[in-house]
This record gives structure tokens, C-alpha cells and sequence, in this order.
């Protein structure tokens, strides 16, 4: 098994003091894939590498609509739910930059999700307690 788990990239966190992501003005996408993938916290950027192929999915995924927001000290950032209208089998996904397609984190969904119709990935509530990703 090639997912061991949620990562937010090293890249990404060093990124952020640099200036390199910036949520509000910039594109960000999520590519699926399969288990064979290898993602952790010290992938860098985008990868076709075991990506998932199936007829519906276009490599590179789909572009997310990111939602930036602050409450009771804590920044966070979510995305709205994405879909695709097609039978997929995918083991995680990988949220990336457009551009230069530096990585910012790595998603395992526990096990093999399988869909015969369309696949969606459901991100959590945009609170300070829940969103996908957060800062105190």
C-alpha cells in the first residue's frame, strides 16, 4: 500500500512563507489516483505517475473552487465538493498548484473508492474545526 496516510506537503508549508500560494487569486486542482501511487509529505508537485485512467477523467484532474476564511484565530481553507461522471477506482488524490504545480497536500481515502457512475470528492465543512486545510 502506497498511501499511508494525510499530508500536508513540506513544499507547501515553506511555500507559504514565501509567497507561493496564493488561494484567493491563484488555480488549484485535485488529480486522483490509484494505490500504486507513492504521495506523502514530501511530494512536490503534480504527478501522471499512477494517476487514475478511466474514460471521463482527464489527467490532471479537475480544478477546485477554493473558499478562504478566519475565525476564532484560526485561517482555513476549503474547496467545494468536485466531481467527475464516470466509473473510477481511485486510493487518494494529491491538491496541486497550477503553474509550476507545486504540491500542497495529499489525500488518503483509507482504502480503494469506487464509483459506477460519477465520483465526488466531499470536502469537510468551511469551519476553523474542519476545513481541509488550517492554520493557528
Amino acid at each position: 500500500m502506497a498511501f499511508t496516510g494525510n499530508y500536508t506537503c513540506t513544499v507547501f508549508k515553506t511555500g507559504l512563507f514565501n509567497g507561493d500560494f496564493d488561494f484567493t487569486n491563484g488555480t488549484f486542482y485535485i488529480a486522483l489516483y490509484t494505490n500504486s501511487a507513492t504521495l506523502n509529505a514530501d511530494t512536490t508537485a503534480y504527478t501522471p505517475t499512477d494517476e487514475v485512467s478511466a474514460s471521463g477523467y482527464t489527467a490532471g484532474g479537475e480544478q477546485l473552487t477554493p473558499t478562504v476564511s478566519s475565525s476564532g484565530g484560526v485561517s482555513f481553507v476549503t474547496f467545494s465538493n468536485v466531481s467527475w461522471s464516470a466509473a473510477i477506482t481511485a486510493r487518494g488524490a494529491l491538491i496541486y498548484k497550477a503553474g509550476d504545480n507545486g504540491a500542497v497536500c495529499v489525500l488518503d481515502f483509507g482504502s480503494d473508492k469506487t464509483s459506477t457512475t460519477t465520483f465526488t470528492v466531499q470536502f469537510p465543512a468551511a469551519t476553523n474545526t474542519s476545513a481541509i486545510i488550517r492554520l493557528s
